[in-house]
């Protein structure tokens, strides 16, 4: 085994991505170095010393003699496409300024069929989201927004056939510090609560309009500070512009990258590459981003690909 990953150790240039992911066994040490960070430790006796395995993706305790998988617990587990395919795919998807479609991907590697390359994105997208992330602090933008396709009848609040969407943004300065973005069943105060909750740290300033969906964040434990958009003399995109931006930005890159074929039920995951995207809009180098992705794959749990593609959009 090579040793450790030191930091974050990641190509720089496709170049160098092509050099250090030239076949399955690179692939696979770069993984168990992301997996265990400080080196080898067997889950049976913490035995450190171990041998990969001249077949599958095992390493061999020196110790115990237990066979522990690179993969498994990760989104890698029980996958048939080679890791270089999903180290390609990953350095693909993070490397475009707006994301990939499956098609675009499925052409690029040459995988056997869209829904491969679906399957594969979508896995991805999952990883995108950290489950122990921080949540949102310090002074902060909610407002809902709504994602589909054009229909008449009632737009804004009430609007049918659309899904709701839930935008809280950070205030940093005239400026816009992370975002999170989650789908909310309707607007109740109690799934409006729920989605500030998980996205907003207790104790952070909350600007809202006023719609009484929001009257309870006070009693949550948020300062918050709700406007009358009518009675304000502004427009809405004026009042809370961030959170407006977002929403803006948001459907514009389902329309663009994605031509506005997006599920409900798989919203959440186009959400969660987005949010990605956004809060390392101002990473120089995309490796980093790529090696991100790849730290969070090791630690989410596999997914079936039946799973996903049952309901394939």
């Amino acid at each position: 085994m090579d040793a450790p990953l030191a930091g974050c150790d990641y190509p720089r240039t496709l170049r160098e991505f092509n050099a250090r992911f030239r076949d399955e066994e690179a692939a696979l040490d770069y993984l168990a170095g992301l997996r265990w960070p400080g080196g080898f430790a067997c889950p049976a006796c913490a035995e450190t010393r171990c041998w990969r395995m001249s077949k599958g993706r095992n390493l061999r305790c020196a110790g115990c003699r237990l066979d522990a998988s690179v993969t498994a617990g990760t989104i890698f587990a029980d996958t048939r496409l080679p890791l270089t395919t999903w180290f390609q795919a990953a350095w693909y998807a993070t490397g475009t300024k707006h994301g990939v479609s499956a098609l675009s991907l499925q052409r690029v590697l040459g995988v056997g069929s869209y829904e491969t390359a679906w399957a594969l994105l979508h896995k991805l997208r999952r990883a995108m989201v950290r489950p122990d992330r921080d949540r949102l602090a310090g002074e902060v933008e909610a407002d809902e927004t709504y994602v589909g396709g054009v229909a008449t009848g009632k737009r804004g609040r009430g609007a049918a056939k659309k899904a709701i969407v839930e935008v809280a943004v950070e205030k940093r300065g005239v400026g816009m510090g992370r975002a999170r973005l989650a789908c909310i069943p309707d607007l109740s105060a109690e799934s409006l609560l729920a989605a500030i909750e998980a996205a907003v740290e207790p104790g952070a300033v909350v600007y809202t309009d006023h719609f009484r969906g929001y009257a309870g964040l006070t009693a949550a434990g948020y300062i918050h500070y709700p406007t009358a958009i009518s009675s304000s003399g502004d427009p809405a995109h004026v009042v809370m512009p961030r959170a407006h931006r977002i929403a803006s930005l948001l459907k514009r890159w389902l329309l663009g990258t994605h031509q506005g074929a997006v599920r409900p039920q798989h919203l959440d995951d186009y959400l969660a590459e987005f949010a990605f995207r956004f809060n390392r809009r101002s990473s120089n180098h995309r490796g980093r981003l790529f090696y991100r992705l790849l730290e969070q794959a090791v630690h989410l749990e596999h997914v079936p690909v039946s799973a996903i593609t049952s309901s394939r959009s």
